[in-house]
Parts: C-alpha cells; sequence; structure tokens
C-alpha cells in the first residue's frame, strides 16, 4: 500500500520523468507515445523492444533515452560473427597470478542498446536470456550482479528484411513491450531537417537525471496500488489470448506481470497513486502483440497479433471504476464485470 513517503516519491518523479521526457522528445520529434512508452518500461524494470524498417529512428530512440540519464551505457551491434562471450564475458587465463580473471562483456552496463538485434544467431541471443530475466550472468558456474538500474533496449527491423533471424519465443517474452516508431508526420519531418540537418542533436545532450534518482523512482512505482479487479482485469486479458481460435501461442504469466508492472508505471507518470482499467488497456497491445503467434490459417487472413490484442480488449469486460479515498486507494469496488467494455 501507498504511504506518505511513496506520495512524496510520486511527487518526485514527475518532475525527473518531465525532465527526461523533454530531453528526448527534443531529439524525437511528433513522437510523444513512443517516448511515454519508453519511460514506462524504464520506471517498470522492464527492456523495451523497438522494431521498424531502417532509417525511421530506432537507434537514436535509443541512444537519447541512455544519454539523458547519468548512468554507465553500453552499445552492442549485433551481426552474424557476434559471440555470446562478447555479451556476457569471459574468464581469461592470468599468467601472473596463476588463476583465471573475469574480463566483464558489454551487457555489464545500466543501459544496454542492442542495436538490429535480429541479425545475430539465435544462440548469441539467447546469451541475454539469463541477464533480462534474473539481472546476473553465470560464467563457468559463477554468477555476477548486473548493475541497478538495468534495461536493455534492443531494436530490430522486421523479420521479412534481408539477413534477419526471428527472435526466439524465449527471448521475445523477456521485453516488457514492443514499439514501433512509425514514419514521422510531414511537420515533424520538416523539423528534423531543420535540426538534424546541420548537427548531430546528440552532441549537444546533457544527462538530466542520475542513475540513483530513476532507482528511487522505481521504488516508488513498486509502490502503487492496484486494485483486486484491476488484476483480475489483467489476468482475464491475458487467458483470453490463450484459448483464441486465432493464435497458437498466447501470452504467458510473465506477461501479465509484466502488464501489471507497466501499469503501475503508467499512474505513476500520470500522477497517480493507483492503477486504472485504463492504464491496462492503454498498454495491452505494446505489451502482449509481440508474445503471441498467430496460427497459419490468420496469417493467411492477414490478421495481426495486435488486432487480435484488440478484440480481447473490446469482448472482455471492465471493471468500474473504484471508490477513491483521501489518498486515492480504491476502495468497495463495484462487482467485476458489470460495466459494458470499452473501446480504446
Amino acid at each position: 500500500m501507498t504511504t506518505y513517503d511513496d506520495r512524496a516519491s510520486l511527487t518526485d518523479l514527475t518532475a525527473v520523468v518531465e525532465r527526461v521526457r523533454d530531453s528526448v522528445e527534443g531529439v524525437i520529434e511528433g513522437k510523444p507515445e513512443v517516448v511515454r512508452l519508453s519511460l514506462t518500461v524504464l520506471l517498470a524494470e522492464g527492456h523495451l523492444l523497438i522494431e521498424d524498417v531502417p532509417g525511421v529512428g530506432k537507434t537514436m530512440l535509443a541512444k537519447t533515452l541512455a544519454r539523458s540519464i547519468d548512468c554507465s551505457v553500453r552499445r552492442i551491434q549485433f551481426t552474424p560473427d557476434l559471440l555470446p562471450s562478447d555479451i556476457t564475458g569471459v574468464s581469461i587465463w592470468d599468467q601472473q597470478r596463476r588463476d583465471f580473471e573475469f574480463k566483464p562483456g558489454a551487457i555489464f552496463a545500466q543501459i544496454v542498446i542492442g542495436d538490429e538485434i535480429n541479425r545475430a544467431s539465435p544462440k548469441t541471443q539467447s546469451a541475454l536470456l539469463e541477464s533480462m530475466e534474473e539481472r546476473q550472468v553465470t560464467i563457468d558456474g559463477q554468477s555476477y550482479e548486473l548493475p541497478s538500474p538495468f534495461m536493455v533496449v534492443a531494436t530490430q527491423n522486421p523479420v521479412e528484411m534481408e539477413g534477419t533471424y526471428p527472435l526466439p519465443e524465449a527471448q521475445r517474452d523477456r521485453f516488457m513491450a514492443r514499439v514501433s516508431i512509425g514514419y514521422p508526420s510531414p511537420e515533424a519531418e520538416l523539423q528534423m531537417l531543420d535540426v538534424h540537418g546541420g548537427v548531430n542533436p546528440l552532441d549537444d545532450l546533457q544527462p538530466v537525471a542520475h542513475a540513483h534518482e530513476i532507482v528511487k523512482l522505481i521504488e516508488a512505482v513498486r509502490g502503487v496500488h492496484v486494485a483486486d479487479t484491476v488484476r483480475r482485469y489483467a489476468v482475464d486479458l491475458v487467458a483470453a489470448t490463450r484459448v483464441h481460435p486465432d493464435l497458437r501461442l498466447g501470452a504467458s504469466p510473465r506477461a501479465t506481470l509484466h502488464l501489471l508492472r507497466a501499469a503501475k508505471a503508467s499512474a505513476a507518470l500520470s500522477g497517480r497513486e493507483y492503477a486504472l482499467p485504463d492504464d491496462v488497456q492503454a498498454l495491452a497491445v505494446p505489451v502482449l502483440a509481440h508474445r503471441l503467434l498467430p496460427t497459419a490459417q490468420a496469417q493467411l487472413n492477414r490478421r495481426t497479433s495486435e488486432q487480435v490484442v484488440q478484440e480481447i480488449l473490446q469482448h472482455t469486460p471492465v471493471p468500474t471504476a473504484p471508490q477513491q479515498n483521501a489518498y486515492g486507494l480504491g476502495h468497495g469496488a463495484p462487482a467485476y464485470g458489470q460495466q459494458p467494455p470499452r473501446r480504446l
């Protein structure tokens, strides 16, 4: 339950997040929803997958978010010849000490940018599995903790592009959300030509938040209240993906946990100490769609995972808004499922 100290932390969160948001939006023009989702994943202790065609700013978004926070940053360019040890590290024999010495890999940073992750082989991609889930790396039986906060921001081209490998299901399931930047509007593209035409905007970008501030904000997000009806709503959405006729693989229990964490972070970004069904609805597509596998018939009918999630949202009953007390905490909520579903 949220306490008074948490309320003060959420107030601080608003100021810090506004600084980071303004910093990122100064480089990524015309995409406020994408920037908000990136910050939501950061504060929810998740990992972000940015998928889109080349040239729309995937790597620029990842680098801008990383540079806006004063923390350690490492960039990994995924190529077909990249080895797992290049990511995790390797133990090397030290002749002077006559013992093995661990040389950390590129994963040992607070924000790791994985550029074009699906250009590496599935074996190399699997090197990220332990670090993304358990926030540690095990080499030769010895486990090494990763720093906090820890976030992987990976970019990838659509699998239809030449020279790419589809991400394994276990890898996709570890990304909290997937976002597509899309092409900019004509106005935003004109502004981009003015801003990016002469200089690189990243050259003058300075950190506007410190890593320890992000850690405190993550702690504040953990204290956001979630009513039982909202939890049930998230479970019902995920469970519906497992029985949908157009899907051969539904969302996992990890997806339910990620959806709930993201909803809490979204509520905090909105200045609320409690999550609403609206938070779950708004995040259902980016959190769930990339984990789902459509059936062959659905693919023939050009049915996408995003369309299936939208259909599930329309047919799943939405709980009515709980009454709020002086601190904004829900109590006395009406029975689940009394309100007809709302469309996003």
